[in-house]
């Protein structure tokens, strides 16, 4: 059986050869179809995050497959899950291999039949959509909503929600080439063009931004916002770090929302259920990018490069 494993901090994983997994009392033997690759997988990799699992160690945090041997009643063979939690790629091994022996608790059956890829992944960029906009945001039909990042997993996620919600939606990318990526039905603007900005801030006729960016930009997305509106931010790929002239920002009168998802995972996994029908149904859509295992450090090396299209698996 193959396992892509990290043998040193820092270094690139090594898929090798490792035996079987035995399933132990209250776990469950899973066959893994495709093992997300996430940004918390290279935090993790990298050695200084809070938590982490003895090396050498399999990663993956995230992912999907069948039961092979779990529960008759709960959990028979060939039922389709998502793992997650347990410790999976942090405390323990992970997902990134074709079979894996897992904590009753960090496996979830699939309401509805997804493609395992989407399986793996969806569940950051999906519950993460919807808590911003409904939870956070309470968007009502009728918004004006822009979302920074549209072109990019969550970002794209939180168009078709808003879209769904019966707001009118702007998508605004990084650069020309994600326009296309933008999800139908969301008015797509180049946020690299500084006249396609300079619109957006003349017209302020949004009430929504939700944002996915972060960085020292993010005051001045937010006057895209109408006075009284607000700005949901999200993550912060484009940068930590924030100065807030507080004079100009009471003058602006746009509310920054923040959004903690690990606070949140409770909520997120009781609205997951009904997102996972809506993929399934494809009132949803969520891009993949496919690596095979052998190909885990590529996989790795592209999202840390920010060239990874929606979101990436690896496929034992």
């Amino acid at each position: 059986m193959r396992a892509a494993r990290f043998h040193q901090w820092g270094a690139a994983p090594v898929v090798e050869d490792v035996p079987e997994p035995v399933r132990a009392e209250g776990e469950v033997l899973v066959e893994v179809r495709a093992g997300a690759v996430g940004h918390l997988d290279a935090t993790i990799a990298g050695g200084e995050f809070a938590m982490r699992p003895n090396l050498p160690y399999t990663g993956g945090v995230e992912g999907a497959g069948v039961v092979l041997d779990g529960s008759p009643d709960d959990l028979p063979e060939g039922t389709q899950v998502m793992l997650r939690g347990g410790g999976l790629g942090l405390l323990r091994d992970g997902c990134w291999t074709e079979r894996v022996s897992v904590p009753a608790k960090a496996v979830t059956r699939l309401p509805a039949p997804l493609p395992p890829d989407v399986a793996a992944t969806f569940f950051v960029p999906a519950t993460t959509g919807y808590v911003a906009l409904h939870d956070v945001a309470r968007v009502q039909a009728g918004e004006e909503v822009i979302v920074a990042g549209a072109a990019g997993a969550v970002g794209s996620m939180v168009a078709q929600l808003a879209l769904a919600a019966g707001a009118t939606v702007t998508g605004v990318v990084g650069w020309p080439e994600q326009l296309a990526r933008v999800p139908k039905g969301v008015e797509p603007v180049d946020g690299s063009s500084p006249d396609a900005v300079a619109e957006l801030a003349e017209r302020r006729s949004a009430t929504l931004l939700v944002d996915t960016l972060g960085g020292a930009d993010l005051v001045n997305r937010s006057r895209w916002v109408r006075q009284g509106g607000r700005a949901v931010v999200i993550g912060y790929v484009a940068g930590p770090r924030l100065t807030v002239d507080l004079p100009s920002w009471l003058l602006d009168d746009v509310a920054l929302l923040p959004l903690n998802m690990i606070r949140r995972e409770r909520r997120a996994r009781e609205v997951s259920a009904d997102l996972v029908r809506r993929l399934s149904a494809g009132e949803l859509h969520l891009d993949v990018q496919r690596f095979d295992l052998a190909d885990a450090a590529r996989a790795l090396d592209d999202l840390r490069a920010g060239q990874i299209r929606g979101r990436a698996v690896l496929t034992p």
